[in-house]
C-alpha cells in the first residue's frame, strides 16, 4: 500500500494509528448565499486498522449539503438568511432536533473519557440549542465545536434512521 507521509502526524480516530494520505476527492457544499462550492479534501488510510478517513474542514458537517454556518443560522434563527426553500430549512431543523440528544450524549461521554468537566443539565425543559450551548457556548462556530470532537472520536452516526428511531 502506498502512503504519502506528511510532516504532520495525524492519529486515526479509531485506533490512534498513523494516517497516511492516499489521495483526494471533491466535496461540494452550498453556502448560505446559495453558491455551490467544490473543495478538494484529503483521503487518508490508517496503517493499523486500514480504515479510510476524509479530512473535513470545520466549515463542513459530515453528510450535509449546506455549510456549518448555514445550518447554525437555520437552527438558531426564526427567519434565517439562507438561500434554501422552506422544506430544506424544515429538514435541517428536524435533523438538528433529532440529532441533538445524541450529540449531548456524545459530548458527555467524551468529557468523561478525557476527565473534563461535565456541565450540569438540571433543567430538562431547555431547548436542544441551549443544552448544546452549555457544552460549547453559543458564539459563532458552535456547530463546528460540536461536530469535530464527535467525528474525531469516531462517534458520528452516518445513517439517517439511527437518530430517528424512537
Amino acid at each position: 500500500m502506498f502512503f504519502v507521509r506528511s510532516e504532520e502526524v495525524i492519529p486515526c480516530p479509531c485506533c490512534q494509528g498513523y494516517l497516511g494520505v492516499i489521495g483526494s476527492r471533491r466535496r461540494r457544499y452550498i453556502q448560505s448565499s446559495g453558491e455551490k462550492v467544490t473543495l478538494v479534501i484529503r483521503r487518508m488510510r490508517c496503517e493499523s486498522c486500514c480504515k479510510i478517513h476524509h479530512e473535513l474542514p470545520n466549515i463542513l458537517v459530515p453528510y450535509k449539503r449546506y455549510d456549518a454556518a448555514s445550518i447554525e443560522e437555520t437552527v438558531s434563527q426564526q427567519n434565517p438568511a439562507v438561500a434554501a426553500d422552506e422544506s430544506t430549512l424544515f429538514r435541517l431543523r428536524q435533523w438538528f432536533t433529532s440529532w441533538s440528544p445524541y450529540a449531548v450524549g456524545c459530548l458527555t461521554a467524551i468529557a468523561h473519557r478525557f476527565n473534563l468537566p461535565v456541565p450540569e443539565l438540571s433543567t430538562p425543559s431547555q431547548s436542544p440549542l441551549q443544552t448544546i450551548g452549555r457544552f460549547v457556548g453559543d458564539a459563532d462556530g458552535w456547530l463546528a465545536r460540536v461536530v469535530r470532537p464527535i467525528a474525531n472520536t469516531h462517534l458520528w452516526v452516518h445513517t439517517r434512521s439511527a437518530c430517528l428511531s424512537a
